[in-house]
Order: structure tokens, then C-alpha cells, then sequence
């Protein structure tokens, strides 16, 4: 798969709380071994559990030795592609995970910073996609469930070593999700797929981020 070139590594979640699909590995998956601007793409599920998804992402980390870390997560009440800008160290899950297990106020990693801000170009990122055509927002929130939890994981990683930025990007439903769902948004599979290529481009070509608004004021 063209060991030498520089790589990336690209995640989602298999399905929970009852689905039988996640958009995000459905998207995930589709880019497997697209070069990007002279990147290899390598994309991997993580399973929507605490620790198991940890253990699997710190292995691929090591193996895959990513120069961009992007992970993807489903977030059904969002109307858009959110880019987040924080993680917390923090797990506060409203309903356990597909192990069954459901940490209440626990730290992803021991002893580590309370927070990370994605080192991705968010800003630029968005302006890219809207330029696209496609719905996008600066998040300032990636929840307490494992989405957040694996965001923070990516972000340690990270800044532990040299040369790997990281972020997060959480997607709406597939329309087929939010047809069961009342009042749901959704997007489907292609636009992610596409949002996906742009925000990597995007990544790729922006070393430093571009200084435009994107805050709230609630």
C-alpha cells in the first residue's frame, strides 16, 4: 500500500445504541487506500467501547506511525459536519457502551491534562467545506461518551509525539437512520465521504490555521 508515503490514519465506530449502522465506518471504510496529495489513507473501526477501542487505537498508532490522526463518530442530533475543537478527559456515559460498561465521571487517561485542542486546521477546514457546498460548524463540545473519549485519546497521542496532528469530526445520521427517527437530520453517505477528502486536503495543504470566526455565544 505504498509504505513510503506519509499516512493517515482515519477511524469509526461500529454500531450502538441499537443501530445496525454507523455512518461513520461506512464512510471511513469507503477511503481506505485513497491517496491524498501524496498521503496514504488508512482507515480502521474502533469498537464503540471504552477501553477495547483505547487499546486498538494506541496499537494502530504505533503500527500505522500516522502523520494525521482523523477520527469519525456518529452524533444523531447533529445537523451538519462538526468539527470539534476540544476533548476533555473525561467519561460520563449517559448509557453504556457495547461492553456494557458505563463510567461515570472516570478520566480517560490518569493523570493526564484536563483537555486538548484539536491541532488540526478547523478553521480552514470548514471555510473548505462550505466552499463545497456542504454543512459544517466548529464544535466546541465532543460529549463525555466514547466519541470524546477517543478524540482525547487521539490528542494525547499526539502530543506525545513529534510530527502527528489530530482532531475529530462528529457526522449527522444516514438518511436510512433518520427515517425512523422523528424530526432527525440526516446526510448522506457520499456528502460525508466527500467532507472527508475535502477536510483532508485541507489538512494536508494547512500547517497553520486560517484566523476566521467560528465562535458562539452560548
Amino acid at each position: 500500500m505504498g509504505t513510503s508515503l506519509p499516512r493517515i490514519l482515519l477511524t469509526g465506530f461500529d454500531p450502538f445504541g441499537g443501530e445496525i449502522v454507523n455512518p461513520s465506518w461506512e464512510a471511513v471504510r469507503a477511503l481506505h487506500g485513497k491517496r491524498m496529495a501524496g498521503h496514504l489513507v488508512v482507515s480502521a473501526q474502533l469498537p464503540t467501547e471504552f477501553a477495547a477501542s483505547l487499546r486498538l487505537l494506541k496499537r494502530l498508532e504505533r503500527e500505522v506511525r500516522p502523520v494525521i490522526l482523523l477520527g469519525v463518530g456518529q452524533a444523531g442530533g447533529r445537523h451538519q459536519l462538526s468539527l470539534e475543537r476540544v476533548a476533555i478527559n473525561l467519561q460520563d456515559a449517559r448509557i453504556p457502551d457495547n461492553a456494557g460498561a458505563q463510567p461515570i465521571d472516570e478520566p480517560v487517561i490518569a493523570g493526564a491534562p484536563a483537555a486538548y485542542f484539536s491541532t488540526l486546521p478547523i478553521k480552514a477546514m470548514q471555510a473548505a467545506l462550505h466552499n463545497a457546498g456542504l454543512p459544517a460548524e466548529i464544535s466546541q463540545t465532543a460529549g463525555t461518551y466514547v466519541c470524546n473519549h477517543i478524540a482525547y485519546a487521539m490528542l494525547y497521542l499526539a502530543a506525545k509525539r513529534r510530527g502527528i496532528r489530530a482532531g475529530f469530526i462528529h457526522i449527522p445520521y444516514l438518511p436510512q437512520q433518520a427515517a425512523h427517527i422523528r424530526g432527525a437530520a440526516s446526510m448522506s453517505q457520499s456528502d460525508v465521504e466527500r467532507g472527508l477528502v475535502i477536510a483532508l486536503r485541507t489538512a494536508i495543504a494547512t500547517p497553520v490555521d486560517r484566523p476566521l470566526e467560528a465562535g458562539t455565544i452560548d
